[in-house]
């Protein structure tokens, strides 16, 4: 495991706990076992994290359900066994953990089913609207959901959004200067004619922001008639859900990122029993 992932979790382990938890502690230091348990089904995720919080207080687990299955409605995830302490005071950590893991992993599963079903060569992908501080686990949810992780951090790759554009004032004068450092570049545009523009400039991946699947089905025609369609990837992002998801994966694109599957989580009901 990542150190940087060990160093999250006794993070999150602080937060909660404090200087200690002090209705844990009223009770003896008799060793006991408990279970976690699935509330819902859905698409498990967090597990191997869930495990290393537990295994840092010394207690000891037993995996019954690993990252990527599914599990149905009451359906026991891991055994853990050691101090009483130990385990009721990491409850709350992994419950949130494994739960927001799960909600994601469910909806990122739900939506690269629908989308591969209707066009198979369509991926779909995060975004980094993501919650500070958990970018890392959201992002990882995602890929075990089926879904891709795109862009961790702003050092990863280039993107060029609305407001660079808006301090050049030139979109065409940016993606000059951009391809002079770097080889991969990613342009979000709004209509067609900076979508050409960005083609013919040598973008690499054009994100088709807030478009309609009809508006991109006529931008991917464009494209294809001056010879640009071969040249680049096309990404759809915005307003894109589980109603109109198929629409968009029938109007051309290579992409589809959805900042809802980490924005706004619903996560997956599990529960911890003595």
């Amino acid at each position: 495991m990542q150190k940087r992932a060990k160093r999250l979790l006794e993070s999150f382990l602080a937060e909660d706990i404090g200087k200690g938890d002090i209705t844990s502690k009223l009770l003896s230091k008799k060793k006991i076992s408990a279970n976690i348990v699935s509330r819902q089904q859905g698409i498990l995720a967090g597990v191997k994290y869930a495990e290393e919080i537990f295994v840092s207080r010394q207690c000891r687990v037993r995996i019954l359900k690993s990252d990527g299955q599914k599990i149905k409605k009451n359906e026991k995830i891991m055994i853990i066994s050691g101090q009483a302490y130990s385990i009721l005071s990491c409850e709350r950590t992994v419950l949130n953990l494994l739960s927001r893991m799960s909600g994601i992993a469910t909806q990122t599963n739900m939506l690269a089913r629908m989308i591969k079903k209707t066009n198979p060569h369509v991926e779909l992908y995060s975004t980094r609207k993501t919650a500070p501080g958990l970018r890392f686990f959201d992002k990882e949810a995602v890929e075990v959901g089926g879904g891709n992780k795109h862009r961790m951090s702003l050092d990863q790759m280039i993107m060029i959004k609305d407001n660079h554009i808006a301090v050049v004032k030139s979109l065409r004068e940016l993606i000059q200067l951009t391809k002079k450092h770097y080889k991969i570049i990613e342009v979000e545009v709004e209509n067609l004619n900076d979508a050409i523009t960005a083609a013919i400039e040598g973008a690499t991946i054009i994100m088709l922001d807030n478009i309609p699947p009809s508006k991109i089905r006529k931008i991917v025609k464009v494209l294809e008639k001056l010879g640009l369609r071969k040249k680049v990837k096309l990404e759809a992002s915005g307003g894109i859900n589980i109603s109109n998801v198929k629409s968009y994966a029938k109007s051309g694109v290579d992409m589809i990122s959805i900042g809802k599957l980490t924005s706004s989580v619903s996560g997956l009901d599990l529960s911890l029993e003595v």
